[in-house]
């Protein structure tokens, strides 16, 4: 599978050690992953390509790898799969180009043509630029908290889930509604809104105030566990980001 942005960007899967390599090499210089447990097994990656997971790779036209993702078919507890996005890397100079909406989509098509109809991944509950295109971009839904996901103390995480074959986004109409002017003094509390929605205020960069990140994430972890899902997170202006929550709507799966 192979796909051209509208920029100068081309994505598809990674398939030799040489390629794999050069992904391992940019997801550890990216996130500044230094001892080797953090490092990524390129044969581990070539198994995933094989057995109903993705390894792909954005390369500039000059060829530079510059963007990369891989995931792994899930199931949950519940008996639910679906393709799990372990990551996704893109190279700094290349960053806000579309190359992370390229990943994702050449990763949708690798996971459709597995049969998987649903992706998830995870994010910093931190980062509001990462929770606005997770949710208001792609039109995803985060459905869970997961608290030290990574089995260390600053690993909480949101799960995200990616319906890959709707037709019609039921929330469509809640992702378009502009957020009031909220101010820091809101940040971490949750606001109702109309139709038992609710918006949470949050910083539009992380911080280090830890008492504004106990709150922010507190409440993003209370919205999800009243069956709600976060829809949107659009920015009120240059300090202040607002997710919205709505009640979670049944989607019947054929």
């Amino acid at each position: 599978m192979h796909h051209a942005s509208e920029r100068r960007y081309q994505c598809a899967t990674l398939r030799n050690h040489a390629e794999l390599h050069a992904a391992a090499d940019l997801y550890a210089r990216v996130f500044d992953y230094e001892t080797p447990d953090l490092h990524l097994n390129t044969n581990l990656l070539s198994a995933l390509v094989r057995n109903g997971g993705s390894a792909v790779g954005a390369r500039a036209e000059d060829g530079e790898l510059v963007g990369f993702a891989y995931g792994f078919a899930g199931r949950d507890r519940a008996g639910h799969e679906f393709h799990y996005s372990q990551a996704a890397v893109v190279d700094p100079a290349h960053q806000g180009s579309g190359v992370g909406r390229l990943l994702k989509a050449t990763q949708r098509d690798v996971a459709l043509g597995w049969g998987q109809r649903r992706m998830r991944w995870t994010f910093d509950p931190s980062l509001a630029r990462n929770a606005h295109f997770n949710f208001s971009a792609l039109g995803a839904e985060g459905v869970d908290y997961e608290v030290d996901y990574y089995g260390r103390p600053g690993t909480d995480r949101i799960v995200v889930e990616w319906a890959l074959d709707r037709r019609d986004d039921p929330y469509a109409a809640a992702r378009s509604l502009r957020p009031p002017q909220f101010r820091p003094e809101d940040w971490g509390r949750p606001i109702p809104a109309d139709d038992d929605a609710i918006w949470l205020p949050v910083p539009a960069q992380p911080g280090d105030d830890p008492d504004v990140c106990r709150a922010v994430r507190s409440g993003l972890r209370g919205l999800v566990a009243e069956d709600r899902v976060l829809v949107a997170c659009t920015r009120v202006d240059d300090r202040t980001a607002a997710h919205l929550a709505v009640r979670r709507l049944d989607e019947e799966e054929e």
